[in-house]
């Protein structure tokens, strides 16, 4: 009795989720002259073809490329930081409490929060730029100058934000169980510490690093509230479709939201196909090694 009492209660929650998602995608190929709700009208692929010619007067496929090329970076950004961090980790220094509840900090502040005070440090930025500018008679700037904030600058630094904690975390489990004896071996062997890590720690983390990847670019393409106050003049594909939800009363911005998440499951997909592949890569290698050995 009590296990289909909590698959039902697990039923529902899965309901709950996934509920929204799924009635979005369905809705997104109403027929031509269906609506926002059901019931449809007919099935087709209208809205699609629809979306594929732009969607009023905002270029949405120019911020799905901008969210693209920031989730990637932030993506490269946080695997860098986050293994450098839990390599650093490894080792008592001064200030590694401080730095951690430092970086771990921003998940516990709220997202807007942080988007508002980056910000406002790039406009005092901003300011000091055009000061020294005018201090300095250079009317190239006084003139020309607008602001530093960006997808690459302001707004890069706001995804960084979110997407290093998780990495780090992810770090310092994959770092709290990895047997040093690899590494020593490796040592013995005549390995400098650069091969160490190429050869031999960086293989066997292979598949925490896909995972911290898959979180940092995920994490960025959705990301809504930290690039609020501090993407600039380019939005990018979630403020876009904050701002279409009040414009747009038609099934194109399920079809927009359809796509969105289709790439959101690519990624996730790849990410788990290409983590399998380093699994039986290594276990194909451990068994080519054993029958060598024998």
């Amino acid at each position: 009795m009590s296990f289909y009492l909590l698959a039902g209660v697990f039923a529902l929650f899965v309901l709950f989720l996934y509920g929204p998602m799924g009635t979005i995608i369905v809705l997104s190929f109403q027929g031509s002259q269906g609506g926002l709700t059901f019931p449809m009208d007919g099935v087709s692929t209208f809205w699609f073809s629809k979306l594929m010619e732009g969607v009023g007067v905002v270029d949405i496929w120019a911020a799905f490329r901008r969210s693209i090329r920031l989730g990637l970076i932030v993506m490269l950004l946080t695997v860098v930081f986050s293994v450098a961090a839990g390599l650093a980790f490894r080792k008592r220094f001064l200030g590694a409490g401080t730095l951690f509840y430092v970086v771990v900090a921003s998940l516990i502040v709220p997202s807007i929060v942080v988007s508002l005070g980056i910000g406002l440090e790039f406009r005092l930025i901003d300011d000091q730029v055009r000061a020294v500018g005018g201090s300095l008679g250079v009317t190239s700037i006084v003139e020309d100058y607008t602001t530093s904030m960006g997808l690459f600058t302001s707004a890069l630094g706001a995804h960084l934000t979110w997407t290093l904690p998780f990495g780090l975390l992810i770090m310092f489990a994959v770092f709290n169980r990895f047997d040093k004896s690899y590494e020593e071996a490796a040592r013995d062997l005549g390995a400098s510490d650069w091969q160490s890590f190429r050869h031999v720690v960086l293989p066997i983390i292979a598949p925490s690093l896909i995972g911290v990847a898959l979180f940092g670019f995920t994490l960025s393409y959705d990301e809504l509230a930290r690039s609020s106050q501090a993407a600039g003049d380019l939005n990018t594909l979630p403020l876009e479709l904050q701002g279409l939800t009040t414009t747009v009363t038609t099934p194109e911005i399920y079809a927009l939201g359809t796509v969105t998440t289709g790439v959101s499951f690519t990624v996730i997909l790849l990410a788990l196909g290409l983590v399998l592949w380093l699994r039986r890569r290594r276990e194909r290698h451990g068994t080519d090694a054993g029958q060598g050995m024998v």
